[in-house]
């Protein structure tokens, strides 16, 4: 398992844990309150002292919110304080302080038995790792074409989409046995598109893929994961057949893990590096040529340039970004909005690797018939059940004060 954590920030950059604030988190609850005395009414005064009178006895978060200028500015305010030691450790006597510190020593050592923890964990993983491999081997066989499938294996995989018809009958869907007359007829080898159909059932790895890509991607024929011997990481492996954009049969992308755990106890994710794809003349699919027409001002005549530039593609996978060093960093050599494009670009191409190692690789055949999507749907409709929760409430709240104020409406009349 890894975590994501700032990309930019090692281990002993953020040894420091929040202490108790004094500061809100969410500044909303500024403009939530409403108004509790009316605004008074004073008659024959000018409007300019209209506008004054108006601000008197006011409640304050009236006042932020018919300011967006004053609000933004309290917002900026209490978003620096966030995070902000509050005084209240310096403020400890000296004997519980002491013994807090002893507390953060007890931590470092919690820390370093974590790391065993997770080193021992990639170790069992790799000797499964190994078991997979003839599992791994006979699917690549069956999806080549080199294979069938045996009767008893066609028989399990009938029997396990028995039991998703019994849990939801659409999504359900028996392997379709191809009648005994027809069997001669039948000239398709293996599965077409295999890795292709899974790839685009995987979400966000489907957005990465283009139209000119699926051409190529007709042409991968497997996909596998190895460990690496010394380090923390693990190598993503893509398998080609001959195809008509680049010479490379074989493709890598290597995933490397810092030395130290995360402070939540798995691995950080510290750089990615792909193989350079050797691309077929006028074939990369990571570039574009744009063609535009210059007129020259003085003669008028005109002249066609054709400029390369980059495009999105799936094939980007390969040429990850990399992090800025301590020394660009220090120097300031990177501002801040690249810092952040930058920190996107890199969570998004580790997010895309794990997808690799810990779901599409395994259950290749979920993400090619769609049986995957299911159980990442129902995942994302647990995660927002509380928001209807929240909605609910909200509406609840709605209809009680429109009730009271149908009931002073009542009493009026």
């Amino acid at each position: 398992m890894s975590e994501s954590q700032d990309i930019f920030l090692r281990p002993e950059d953020s040894l420091a844990a929040p202490t108790p604030q004094n500061t809100p988190l969410n500044t909303t609850v500024l403009t939530s309150r409403p108004a509790a005395i009316a605004k008074p009414h004073v008659e024959d005064v000018a409007e300019d002292d209209e506008e004054e009178d108006d601000n008197i006895g006011a409640n304050p978060a009236s006042l932020l919110a018919n300011n967006p200028a004053l609000l933004a500015l309290a917002q900026q305010k209490l978003g620096s304080l966030v995070g902000r030691p509050s005084g209240y450790i310096e403020s400890l006597p000296a004997p519980v302080r002491r013994r807090i510190d002893g507390l953060k020593g007890l931590q470092v050592e919690h820390s370093k038995i974590e790391s065993e923890f997770q080193l021992a964990i990639l170790e069992v993983e790799k000797k499964f790792q190994a078991k997979y491999a003839p599992l791994y081997n006979r699917r690549l066989d069956i999806i080549s074409g080199k294979a069938e499938p045996t009767d008893q294996e066609v028989e399990e995989g009938q029997n396990a989409d028995s039991d998703d018809e019994d849990d939801d009958e659409e999504e359900g869907a028996a392997i379709t046995e191809l009648p005994e007359e027809d069997k001669d007829e039948e000239k398709v080898e293996g599965i077409p598109e295999f890795w292709l159909t899974a790839m685009k059932n995987a979400l966000p790895l489907a957005e990465t893929i283009t139209d000119d890509d699926e051409e190529a991607l007709q042409k991968l024929n497997d996909v596998r994961l190895s460990y690496l011997d010394g380090q923390a990481g693990f190598k993503l492996h893509f398998f080609f057949g001959p195809n008509d954009f680049f010479e490379n049969t074989e493709l890598t992308k290597t995933y490397y893990y810092q030395d130290q755990v995360g402070y939540g106890g798995d691995f950080v994710y510290d750089k990615a590096i792909g193989d350079e794809i050797k691309w077929k003349e006028d074939k990369d699919l990571t570039k574009k040529v744009e063609i535009k027409k210059q007129r020259n001002k003085t003669s008028g005549r005109t002249r066609v340039v054709r400029k390369v530039v980059a495009t999105d593609s799936f094939f980007n996978f390969f040429k990850p970004p990399q992090p800025p060093t301590r020394e660009e960093l220090e120097e300031g050599d990177v501002d801040e909005e690249e810092l952040e494009e930058l920190d996107s670009r890199l969570e998004m191409d580790y997010q895309l690797g794990e997808d690799f190692k810990e779901k599409i690789i395994p259950r290749a055949v979920d993400y090619f018939t769609g049986k995957a999507l299911r159980y990442e749907d129902d995942y994302e409709e647990d995660d927002f059940e509380d928001d209807d929760d929240d909605e609910d409430f909200e509406d609840d709240e709605e209809a009680e004060g429109a009730n009271a104020a149908q009931g002073e409406e009542c009493k009026q009349q």
